[in-house]
């Protein structure tokens, strides 16, 4: 049976998961466009993603500044839009599609590198929320910083655990006040300087080279963006997915980007949860820091959920969301989010590779469907080959600050995987 959306409607065993974590999503359990848009967006508006605005707002006057976060936020919404129109199309999430492109066994890998980069990101988040809190109530208890994580990570498992509803409906409550706070700030900060000419009079203090500022907008989300199939795949149409990718990305993540550059600006940080502790408002700073850090933590609890399920075959994501989200928490009251960060930046080199070969190997062999029946080798040499190949072109490339890393992967996997996809077609066809 294929795995397609005009073909594939039923299962070849019961779901016990609603989520349907290792099967492809049937038609009756596709969602609208709204809701997909509303979760999507949700999981790209993330206040962390100002820290990255904040450094090319201390390197960019503000014509050149929009410039930057308009190429890279084109890029990757054109790289997630690709790939979350696959996953409309399969109906499948990305380490299972990574069945079909790199083996049985060798999709493991996918899961491991993407599932565990995810609950190192998920500690970072939790000890980010006890700081802050910490931070606002002048709180110098160090048990009092880890009750709020413990709490604050029970709250987002429990929200990943209800799937996507969950999810849906966190994100609709939430982001729509978060984006009126957060333009109540970008207020705020152009109030600081005079309106947008005082903005645009306002001198760098520092400098970028333009591909180390495109790469700064394409890694805030690139790795996180690998696995958007894990939601378009609830799309009734590609259309619908990659319109609501643009949406996600191209506008709510590029916002992040601005706003965080504009409170760097005018305010000298970039988060505008500090900012708002700083203009004194912080009730409405830790509502924002919860409201925020509440729904993306739990889209990050379901992607590592749906990858524990893929990687030990399993039909409910539900005992992998616990249990990472239990070892993030524990990483988190260990200090993570102080010493992680630079780990999951090296990270975003060698994610997108990953998508780059799903994306090539697609194109190249699969458009007709991935049936669920397919034979498949546990791994497949070549497309693993295309993939080593791929990163390590990245990582020379940001060695050797040659080019955008996070692109010159994407498109070095799609390419190698395309030519080996259509030369087995071909191979195929020819033996027929």
């Amino acid at each position: 049976m294929s795995a397609s959306l005009e073909e594939g409607t039923g299962t070849a065993a019961p779901v016990v998961d609603p989520d349907y974590p290792v099967t492809p999503v049937p038609l009756h359990a596709r969602k609208s466009f709204f809701s997909l848009a509303v979760v999507l967006l949700g999981f790209t508006v993330f206040t962390p993603t100002m820290l990255a605005g904040a450094e090319l707002g201390n390197a960019f006057r503000l014509d050149g500044l929009l410039g930057v976060i308009l190429l890279g936020s084109a890029i990757l919404g054109a790289y997630v839009a690709v790939l979350g129109w696959i996953g409309a199309r399969t109906g499948l999430t990305t380490v299972v599609m990574a069945r079909y492109v790199l083996g049985t066994a060798g999709s493991r890998f996918a899961s491991l590198l993407l599932g565990g980069t995810q609950v190192g990101w998920y500690g970072v988040i939790i000890g980010t929320v006890g700081a802050l809190t910490a931070q606002a109530f002048g709180w110098e208890s160090y048990a009092a910083e880890a009750t709020v994580m413990v709490l604050a990570s029970a709250l987002m498992c429990l929200t990943a655990c209800y799937g996507y509803r969950g999810m849906y409906w966190v994100s609709l409550v939430s982001t729509p006040l978060i984006l009126v706070l957060a333009l109540w700030v970008l207020q705020r900060s152009l109030d600081e300087v005079g309106g947008w000419g005082g903005l645009a009079d306002v001198e760098p203090g520092g400098s970028m080279t333009l591909a180390v500022a495109v790469t700064t907008v394409v890694g805030t989300f690139v790795s996180a963006g690998t696995q958007t199939p894990n939601w378009t795949r609830f799309a009734r149409r590609g259309r619908h997915a990659v319109l609501a990718c643009c949406i996600g990305f191209l506008v709510g993540n590029g916002l992040m980007i601005f706003f965080g550059a504009v409170g760097a600006m005018t305010f000298g940080e970039g988060d505008f949860v500090l900012v708002l502790y700083q203009l004194g408002l912080v009730g409405w700073g830790l509502f924002l820091l919860f409201g925020n850090l509440w729904k993306s933590n739990a889209d990050t609890a379901y992607a590592f959920g749906v990858a524990g399920a893929a990687m030990f075959d399993r039909p409910s994501k539900i005992p992998f969301v616990v249990g990472g989200s239990v070892i993030g928490t524990v990483l988190a009251l260990l200090g993570v989010h102080e010493h992680l960060v630079d780990y999951l930046v090296l990270l975003g080199i060698f994610v997108p590779p990953l998508g780059g070969v799903i994306i090539g190997d697609y194109l190249g062999r699969w458009r007709a469907g991935m049936p669920e029946g397919a034979v498949l080798p546990r791994v497949d040499l070549p497309v693993l080959g295309c993939y080593v190949v791929a990163s390590a072109l990245a990582w020379g490339s940001d060695h050797l600050g040659v080019g955008i890393p996070p692109v010159v992967g994407i498109l070095a996997a799609a390419a190698l995987a395309y030519v080996v996809g259509r030369a087995r077609v071909t191979r195929a066809a020819a033996r027929r």
